[in-house]
């Protein structure tokens, strides 16, 4: 028996990205698809008609499933045990919304930014900070939540480059200081995007928020669990230069980075990341890839349209690592940014919730 599952927002790219990868999932089955009200009421194939975005056919067992009324959670009881929130709302009415289906005791995975900055709710990313999922006890308690739970992964972006970070600072190495500069794909908007006018011939060096969250939320993944809340890692500072670029997907990020005190040397780091391993790969979980972190060795690598599917598009991909002239060294680094850094992501942090017993079925 496969457990049940739900997506709100499922008419949207996001959304359809979620029913694309579950397709034939192991462990996981949409049985329930919610959206706005105009969708409401419609066969999930006639809601998106026209508007199907996915390279690979609609699967046929959504196709009949009728779309209902995000906003009415009830319609949600009896049909699935986790939802994935994918919804386009504004952030407070997004909170709202994520807190009640929890309330009502569902597992809710959340793409979305409202709450990545609450206190008790994980930014989760397994193979980085799996203790973190400690806190969904203090979040049950703190909300009087019986079975449900709130978690959300980070932004698209960060995906690029924090794990790479990350593998060096669990061998003891500190990288206090990077400057990061990305260079995000038209999907990281959502459909239909920034105008082709925008677009073509051009690059737009702003995207609303992004720089921000770049800067921010690798200090919430960094940091730990204390006192009932999730205490930032302060230690390691970021500044980002937030770009949009005219590739369909793949968010690049140019990684500049500065060491504490000791540091590894050139041949130190590709063996580390070579060898670096997280819980969703000990697991064997079905969306986590073989290898977390992937070296290119061609000095023209990673490359959006050659490496984004890398390992089902759950990889990150770096390449050119080289001494640095103001920092220690440089590299750049390439995710999914609707696999990886969206969709992907959140049904691999709903595997290990499952396999952790945090998701009861």
């Amino acid at each position: 028996m496969k457990i049940k599952v739900g997506i709100l927002g499922a008419t949207g790219s996001v959304g359809q990205r979620f029913i694309q990868l579950l397709e034939d999932h192991p462990w996981f089955e949409v049985n329930y698809v919610a959206a706005s009200p105009r969708s409401a009421g419609k066969s999930y194939q006639e809601a998106v008609s026209g508007r199907w975005l996915m390279s690979t056919p609609m699967p046929d067992n959504v196709k009949n499933l009728i779309v209902q009324d995000a906003s009415e959670i009830d319609a949600a009881q009896g049909k699935c045990s986790i939802i994935f929130s994918a919804v386009n709302m504004a952030k407070d009415d997004i909170r709202k919304l994520e807190k009640a289906y929890a309330k009502e005791g569902f597992a809710v995975l959340s793409n979305n930014s409202a709450h990545r900055h609450t206190d008790n709710v994980p930014v989760l990313i397994p193979e980085i900070n799996p203790d973190h999922t400690e806190i969904i006890h203090d979040q049950r308690k703190a909300y009087g939540w019986d079975k449900g739970l709130l978690a959300v992964k980070p932004n698209c972006s960060v995906q690029s480059y924090v794990t790479p970070i990350y593998a060096l600072m669990e061998q003891g190495y500190k990288v206090s200081e990077m400057i990061v500069t990305t260079l995000q794909a038209l999907s990281g908007a959502g459909y239909p995007g920034p105008s082709s006018l925008d677009m073509i011939d051009n690059i737009v060096p702003f995207i609303g928020g992004e720089e921000e969250k770049s800067e921010l939320e690798p200090q919430k993944i960094l940091g730990k669990v204390q006192d009932g809340k999730i205490v930032y890692n302060q230690n390691i500072k970021i500044s980002a230069h937030c770009n949009r670029v005219p590739v369909i997907d793949g968010h690049t990020a140019c990684v500049s980075m500065k060491f504490a005190d000791k540091k590894p040397n050139l041949e130190e780091i590709l063996d580390i990341w070579k060898n670096f391993k997280g819980e969703p790969q000990k697991m064997e979980l079905p969306m986590a890839p073989l290898q977390p972190i992937i070296y290119e060795k061609e000095n023209d690598r990673p490359q959006p349209r050659k490496d984004r599917n890398n390992d089902k598009g759950m990889a990150v991909t770096v390449g050119r690592l080289r001494d640095g002239n103001v920092f220690d060294y440089r590299f750049v680094g390439l995710s999914h940014n609707t696999i990886r850094g969206a969709a992907g992501g959140g049904i691999l942090n709903a595997e290990y919730l499952v396999k952790i017993g945090l998701i009861e079925i």
